[in-house]
């Protein structure tokens, strides 16, 4: 899978573009506040229905503006597919793959796999876990084709077990609902733990790269502990249940556990070491779909050179090229990418002040 063209309308401070893009490298060069961090979101938009930048529609509208365009054609398969998702200040988003309207954003996601390395993915470990549910449960929406249905059987069951809590003063009026919940929170549990120890080996040989000192663990918590059972859980949990009036326990509280040398990764690496593991926590996300499937993950990185010494810049970049993967770059300058250029399939763009030109220029390294 890779992005042939993009184009962009009204999207930030970006009125009309469009880009003729490489199969392999595109580097976007330009001051900050230039626009280019923009073209990462709008990838990102198409691969994911969402920015990584925020939550409000109408910051992503160009301002004066109703709503914003976005088409990218698609390389899959030796056919080309074309894609467009539209959205209004309201909210109201239009999709559409391969001429025909479609209702789900899951379908983008499905065709146009996106990874997003960038300045602030230390979160990922810091913040809580619904960070890690999403990284994981990317993988295994990719891997699992019943995976999304799956998840979304689930969600309903605890919104309806949720509402019933408030209404409920005995277990009883509950457990119908919880059988269910047992059996499918039973079987989302084995897809993200097969997934998780699927993928631990390719995150140890990329962490052994870029933290060599530290003996990398992951751990898969399930959203309960494992020596019980659900069903008991949810029933000793009912009075707890129904003052907070959500379900403390099941696959909604799943999480990933880092640990280095043992300690939890986020008490004992620096800010910058954190970043090195999210690199590698991705990195081997898109390697493992790459392997496992014809669709090619595509990676948008943010701030290449955004505290990484020149040794790890190397690292990363040998590790992207050893995916074979479609990567999008933003920098200030060329000079910290000359091992990413050095390549035949790198293609080179000038952002200022949200127009987009395509540049010869190469790299000269600063290394």
């Amino acid at each position: 899978m890779s992005l042939v063209k993009l184009q962009l309308s009204d999207f930030r401070n970006i009125q009309q573009a469009s880009l003729a893009l490489s199969a392999g490298l595109n580097i976007l060069v330009g001051c900050n506040g230039s626009g280019k961090t923009s073209v990462l979101e709008a990838i990102h938009y198409l691969g994911l229905g969402r920015s990584f930048r925020t939550h409000l529609t109408g910051r992503v509208i160009r301002q004066g503006e109703r709503a914003f365009t976005l088409f990218a054609q698609c390389e899959l398969e030796g056919r080309q597919v074309p894609i467009g998702l539209a959205k209004d200040k309201s909210g109201e988003t239009q999709l559409k793959i391969a001429g025909a309207q479609a209702q789900r954003l899951a379908d983008l996601a499905e065709l146009l796999p996106v990874q997003l390395i960038h300045p602030d993915g230390f979160n990922l470990l810091t913040g809580g876990p619904q960070a890690r549910r999403a990284w994981l449960d990317w993988g295994v929406f990719h891997q699992e084709p019943t995976f999304f249905s799956l998840w979304g059987r689930v969600r309903r069951l605890l919104k309806q077990r949720n509402a019933l809590l408030r209404q409920s003063t005995q277990y009883r009026q509950l457990a119908f609902w919880d059988q269910e919940l047992v059996r499918l929170g039973g079987e989302l549990a084995e897809f993200r733990a097969s997934y998780c120890q699927a993928i631990t080996p390719l995150i140890k040989e990329m962490t052994a790269d870029f933290l060599p000192e530290f003996d990398i663990s992951l751990g898969f918590y399930r959203g309960w502990e494992k020596d019980t059972p659900l069903n008991e859980l949810l029933e000793a949990g009912f009075e707890r249940d129904r003052t907070l009036g959500y379900t403390g326990v099941g696959p909604q509280k799943a999480d990933v556990r880092l640990k280095a040398n043992g300690v939890p990764a986020q008490d004992i690496l620096s800010r910058g070491q954190l970043k090195l593991l999210v690199c590698a926590m991705r990195l081997a996300q898109g390697l493992y779909l790459n392997q496992h499937s014809s669709r090619g993950c595509i990676f948008l990185i943010d701030d290449f050179a955004s505290e990484l010494d020149v040794d790890k810049r190397r690292l990363l970049a040998a590790r992207l090229k050893q995916c074979a993967s479609q990567v999008f770059i933003t920098a200030i300058d060329t000079g910290q990418l000359a091992d990413m250029m050095d390549a035949n399939d790198c293609k080179l763009f000038h952002v200022e002040q949200g127009k987009i030109s395509e540049t010869l220029e190469k790299a000269e390294s600063k290394l």
